[in-house]
């Protein structure tokens, strides 16, 4: 931007000898204008001209000559305010007075003045940050078409998900139903109670992001594992106490997420949560990690222990101000991560085990680890459009390893058929070939 702060560069607003005549008082030109305070129209080229307030601009208006594309029309765009639909040139091809725009596209002032209205705000920060930083403006047909579809897929994903959550929620109903309560012993409560402390980070991270769809297959993870764990204390095999400070958390969880993302949040209570996944998250994943290798290992809570202190203090320095703003940042990522590396290490958990004991992989059903695939695989695209890196690592971790890892034993355990494998092989290969093909020409077409 330039050092005198003006909205276009010198270049632009300063006419050329050869358009000295183009630079004329607004009011000269009332059929094309037609304003109601002082400006100066500049011509850009031969085919555009710009009209620039003398006075603190509150407006700027663009004009091509160009009809075919523009429909001989004259775009608005009010300052301080979100521009119409039109100016994204959303179904058309794009328009030459792009140009001027990509040399400003980087400036924060003209990022915060031009959005498109489908950019929603979400940050309670004073910069009041996009919610993905992302503006349609000068997107390409293509690109919007693209994010449309994987929205759909990580809306998809909720149905592999719920199906394979919902056998084991009818068993154990069928079983507390039949007075059968030591079956239900055989689920480990901790290791749920782990997988809902991820779901609710996780829900936070993507409430905070706007992801709509990601923050409903969170919820759904977190009411499902939910009902799992209030069957387990009817069938008194989880303690009545953790039972119910885990619903105190759940229902404090919920409520404030949602209430975060529709804008009814006080930001201390907001901050209040984020320390406590952060807290909660860094304390449980080391030492879920230290408990796969306990026979190899000294049970210890140590692990546990030493983490929670660190993120104790993390936390403390991070509020009272004593750490760089890379610093305090580094500690709000913490909670996601976390959430991210606690179902990252389920299938390094999983494979430990049919490592150790081959024999217990016949308990595993292919047709969940099946599930387990597709569920994470419909949210690859979504992730990589977005370039969320800590989201395309998680899921295509839990796709590669924990789904197709887990029918890859099974198959070399002659447990599944060979037909089974290849079909699993040959859509995986392709569906994660096709992702990569297609985001990587919606993103060359972006200001070509």
């Amino acid at each position: 931007m330039p050092a005198s702060g003006n909205l276009f560069p010198s270049s632009l607003a300063t006419p050329s000898p050869a358009t000295t005549a183009g630079v004329v008082p607004h009011r000269c030109r009332i059929s094309l204008l037609a304003p109601r305070r002082s400006s100066v129209a500049v011509w850009l080229d031969h085919h555009r001209v710009a009209s620039l307030p003398s006075r603190p601009p509150s407006s700027a208006l663009f004009r091509s000559s160009t009809t075919a594309l523009l429909h001989s029309t004259t775009t608005f765009v009010p300052f301080g305010s979100r521009p119409p639909c039109s100016v994204c040139l959303r179904s058309r091809p794009p328009c030459p007075i792009l140009s001027v725009e990509q040399r400003l596209w980087h400036d924060p002032l003209y990022q915060a003045r031009f959005k498109c209205p489908s950019i929603r705000y979400f940050s309670k920060d004073s910069r009041r940050r996009s919610e993905q930083g992302i503006s349609c403006f000068g997107r390409s047909q293509s690109y919007q078409q693209w994010d449309s579809l994987t929205s759909k897929f990580s809306a998809a994903a909720n149905i592999p998900f719920l199906l394979l959550q919902m056998p084991q929620i009818i068993l154990n109903a069928r079983n507390l139903l039949s007075g059968n309560k030591t079956a239900l012993s055989a689920i480990p409560w901790l290791g749920m109670l782990t997988s809902l402390l991820g779901n609710l980070s996780l829900l936070s991270y993507f409430a905070k992001k706007r992801e709509k769809e990601a923050i409903v297959v969170q919820t759904l993870g977190v009411v499902s594992t939910y009902v799992v764990l209030v069957q387990l204390a009817l069938a008194e095999t989880m303690p009545l106490p953790y039972f119910l400070a885990t619903s105190v958390v759940v229902m404090s969880g919920l409520v404030l997420n949602f209430l975060n993302y529709f804008g009814l949040l006080n930001d201390g209570l907001w901050r209040f949560w984020e320390d406590f996944i952060t807290i909660g998250g860094l304390s449980v994943l080391p030492q879920i990690m230290w408990s796969t290798f306990v026979p190899y290992l000294p049970n210890s809570i140590l692990p546990g222990a030493a983490a929670f202190v660190i993120a104790i203090l993390a936390v403390t320095l991070a509020r009272t101000g004593k750490l760089s703003e890379k610093g305090v940042k580094f500690v709000g990522g913490i909670s996601g991560w976390t959430a991210t590396l606690l179902f990252m290490w389920m299938p390094v958990s999983q494979l430990w085990t049919n490592y150790l004991n081959p024999e217990n992989i016949k308990g595993l059903s292919a047709f969940s680890m099946l599930l387990a695939m597709l569920g994470n695989g419909l949210m690859l695209p979504r992730a990589l459009l977005i370039r969320d890196f800590m989201w395309f690592t998680g899921s295509a971790w839990a796709t590669l390893f924990y789904g197709y890892g887990n029918i890859a034993c099974l198959y070399f355990l002659k447990i599944i058929s060979k037909e089974f494998f290849l079909a699993a092989t040959a859509g995986l290969v392709s569906w994660i070939g096709t992702t990569f093909w297609i985001d990587r020409l919606v993103h060359g077409g972006f200001h070509t």
